[in-house]
């Protein structure tokens, strides 16, 4: 009679055999019993309407994928069957892991487009101006790349006072995300210090064309967050017009080409010599206008003065005086008509009533109490003086009779 297998041993054969029958297999099925360790392993099942199966992918193959599992989510898995011995357990080891049905880098694309929409990252409301005129561009991209080459040509010919730094960098591979977002925190850092003067500076994170896996750094989350969280304006510039990756969103603006990014960063050049001309003109056709006005203004303040200086204001008094005098004057010979020919109208009654006018023959002069009187006016009984220039005479009067 054979001799009883233990435990251990028993295991140990069947998962010899598992793991030798089934080192390479493709199955589908959907995930259930989730778990993300800390330890970066990720644990769960995979079933369909019947069955079950525990799955693990151990970190070194986890940190390669591009997708985030979710429960509920169909699967295709390449690996192999393994036995955990000390429990006599056995999982399916998860090599690679695609999305049933669409591909794990469109996929994981959509998935931190969601995410990163719902954390606000790519709120236009955020969103910082370039500036007017740039000083200096930072350029994120590689120094072996067209991308740069064609860049400092657009800015030599477009816009020569500004400077390009370029920060040598990782755009595709292993690290290059890393590579990305360290150094779009050293671009930003240092632009932090000149922004203390007063200057302008602005980012350009990119890179020519290529295939999506070429291109996935600049959709990576890490690359993101460094766009998201820095001060300085950027631009992310990847691939053609055609190609759009997360950077372009989470950025400031989007350009279709590196190129394009330096056009649409930077003025022309020849724009600001002719508007430099423009202002000059202007210039000089308001300073004309200024002084014509200033002049006219002066001119008017001048003429003002003028009109109410001392020298006018005396001669006006003296007008006035002049005009007193004459009008004095005036007035004075005007009296002295009045009395003049009051005195002649007195001289001619003098002469009139002179004594010696009364000799005239058959007249004499009528008075009564000394005083001359109308003969009408005498009454019976008046006692009245007949005079001439050598006699009077008292009469009475004895009757009156009218004509």
């Amino acid at each position: 009679m054979n001799s009883p297998l233990t435990v251990s041993s028993l295991n140990e054969q069947i998962k010899a055999l598992l793991e030798t029958t089934f080192s390479s297999i493709y199955v589908e099925g959907e995930i259930s019993n989730l778990t993300y360790h800390n330890s970066g392993h990720i644990y769960f099942s995979i079933k369909d309407d019947k069955s079950i199966i525990s799955c693990v992918m151990f970190r070194g193959n986890a940190k390669n994928l591009k997708f985030c599992l979710k429960v509920g989510q169909k699967i295709v898995i390449s690996g192999s069957l393994t036995v955990y011995a000390p429990r006599g357990n056995y999982q399916l080891l998860c090599n690679k892991i695609e999305p049933s049905g669409t591909g794990a880098l469109a996929l994981a694309y959509e998935q931190l487009k969601t995410k990163l929409q719902i954390k606000g990252y790519f709120d236009k409301n955020i969103k910082k101006p370039l500036p007017k005129y740039p000083k200096t561009i930072f350029v994120i991209t590689s120094n072996t790349g067209a991308a740069i080459e064609d860049m400092k040509k657009v800015l030599a010919n477009r816009y020569p006072l500004a400077k390009i730094i370029l920060l040598p960098t990782l755009v595709q591979g292993d690290g290059a995300k890393d590579n990305i977002a360290k150094n779009i925190q050293i671009a930003d850092d240092v632009s932090a210090k000149d922004l203390k003067f007063e200057t302008k500076n602005l980012i350009i994170v990119g890179r020519g064309g290529g295939s999506i896996e070429d291109l996935w750094a600049f959709n990576e989350e890490i690359v993101a967050d460094a766009i998201f969280e820095a001060k300085t304006p950027i631009i992310s510039a990847v691939g053609h017009e055609s190609d759009f990756v997360i950077s372009d969103f989470v950025a400031d603006i989007r350009a279709s080409t590196p190129s394009n990014a330096i056009e649409i960063s930077t003025p022309n050049i020849n724009d600001l010599r002719q508007y430099t001309d423009t202002l000059c003109d202007d210039f000089n056709h308001k300073y004309k206008s200024v002084i014509f006005t200033k002049e006219q203004e002066l001119k008017h303040l001048s003429l003002s003065f003028k009109q109410h200086s001392l020298e006018n204001r005396f001669e006006l008094v003296l007008s006035n005086i002049k005009q007193l005098k004459q009008q004095f004057n005036n007035n004075f010979i005007q009296i002295l008509k009045i009395n003049s020919n009051k005195i002649d109208n007195i001289k001619n009654g003098f002469e009139l009533n002179h004594p010696e006018k009364k000799d005239k023959k058959g007249f004499v002069q009528l008075t009564k109490e000394n005083k001359i009187i109308d003969l009408e006016k005498l009454m019976i009984d008046d006692t009245i003086s007949l005079q001439n220039s050598h006699f009077k005479i008292d009469c009475k009067v004895l009757s009156k009779k009218s004509f």
